[in-house]
């Protein structure tokens, strides 16, 4: 298997009275801020061998970041996904970071959007990765995984600690299974993503994630669905920053027309396509991701 460039970097940073995050650097310290939120699940590790090794290329200080109740973050909930941006702000200024970048893939992605509407003239960019859309407000729209999550949010706030626990437990158990499981999972995932995760530097990252970064704790997945069942806090047409989308045709867990839908309703938004591509496509496009942004910063 494939080795992964190592954090150049990793601790907690405190953000709240007994509240930390924890993050993962990687490239230069001095060069450009670019902060990645994580899948859901997911934690600071989730960034491809390519984007590691780029951020050296293109002088990135790409900054990786925990969600509460995943790997080395307390856990909490936030009352709306755009309250997770006054601990954005904690966090920047704590490893000093001025202007930045943001990219966040699936779940990730209503937490960049929340940064490109509370943060404008500190936001450069945003690049969202097959995210996640609205499921209430006026911005919603039906349909995919995300709206069975919704539906399945009263249990899942009845039942969060006592699962997280259970999640944290297992992951602990299977980590000498990782490797087959993340195998069997490619057989059983649609021909872009099994294409994706056969490629030794994803399967590589997903291991280094899930083994070093998710470890100590896995109940932010959970608290995702509770905040994504709930108004986001914003509205998409509020969202100052440009706006990159990148999504598979071919999305399996959330469709392809989410993306259309939400990228319709931004401001400053730009639609790209991968022909083909299930959920993870973006990960494998991350020379084009990264290449954009520095293209959004020259252009300020």
């Amino acid at each position: 298997m494939s080795e992964v460039l190592p954090p150049r970097l990793e601790g907690t940073v405190a953000v709240a009275r007994r509240r930390r995050l924890g993050f993962a650097e990687f490239g230069p310290p001095d060069g450009r801020a670019v902060v990645w939120l994580h899948g859901t699940p997911g934690a600071r590790r989730q960034i491809p061998s390519e984007a590691r090794t780029m951020a050296h290329e293109l002088g990135l200080r790409i900054v990786g970041i925990d969600r509460p109740g995943i790997g080395s973050s307390t856990p909490h909930i936030y009352d709306s996904v755009l309250d997770f941006t006054d601990d954005l702000v904690t966090m920047a200024d704590s490893l000093g970071l001025g202007e930045l970048a943001v990219i966040g893939l699936s779940g990730g992605g209503p937490y960049a959007l929340a940064a490109g509407r509370a943060l404008p003239d500190r936001v450069v960019g945003v690049a969202v990765l097959g995210g996640v859309a609205p499921t209430k407000g006026p911005d919603a729209i039906g349909g995919g995984l995300i709206a069975l999550g919704a539906r399945l949010a009263p249990l899942v706030a009845l039942t969060r600690v006592p699962v997280g626990i259970g999640l944290t437990g297992a992951v602990r158990l299977v980590r000498p299974l990782a490797s087959p499981s993340l195998d069997l999972y490619a057989r059983l995932s649609p021909a872009g993503d099994r294409a994706l995760l056969r490629r030794p530097e994803f399967k590589a990252m997903f291991l280094d994630d899930l083994l070093n970064g998710s470890r100590k704790q896995l109940s932010a997945p959970l608290a995702d669905v509770l905040l994504f069942s709930r108004d986001w806090g914003f509205r998409l047409a509020d969202v100052a920053a440009p706006v990159r989308w990148w999504h598979g045709d071919e999305d399996h867990i959330v469709p392809f027309a989410h993306g259309e839908h939400v990228v319709g309703r931004l401001p400053d938004a730009e639609l790209h396509v991968l022909a083909g591509e299930s959920h993870l496509g973006g990960l494998g496009a991350g020379e084009h991701i990264l290449t954009t942004l520095v293209a959004l910063w020259d252009a300020r």
